[in-house]
């Protein structure tokens, strides 16, 4: 159902049936690591105009991979890691 690289790929699915009769399918919730217990390799310091699918392109390689970025540093709202020039963002060692 999703890619490899994926952060729903690992989590199961359920499926409900609507009132019409009709199956839907979807992933359960999705719980991520404690950003404390995540190994980090480097610490960027967030420029204007920065986002953060560039900081992940930059540094993990894949702008899609932002949510990682997201997890090692506890951010339920991804905008917010970007959102004051100087703050530092923790990145995360690749996941195999």
């Amino acid at each position: 159902m999703f890619d490899h690289t994926s952060r729903y790929v690992n989590l199961e699915t359920a499926t409900l049936t609507t009132e019409e009769g009709r199956t839907v399918t979807y992933v359960r919730r999705r719980f991520p690591p404690p950003a404390e217990a995540m190994q980090i390799v480097a610490e960027v310091t967030v420029n204007d105009p920065d986002r953060l699918d560039l900081i992940a392109a930059r540094t993990v390689g894949a702008a899609e991979q932002f949510w990682r970025i997201a997890d090692a540093n506890a951010a339920l709202n991804p905008f917010d890691l970007t959102a004051m020039p100087g703050e530092q963002v923790r990145i995360p060692a690749p996941s195999i």
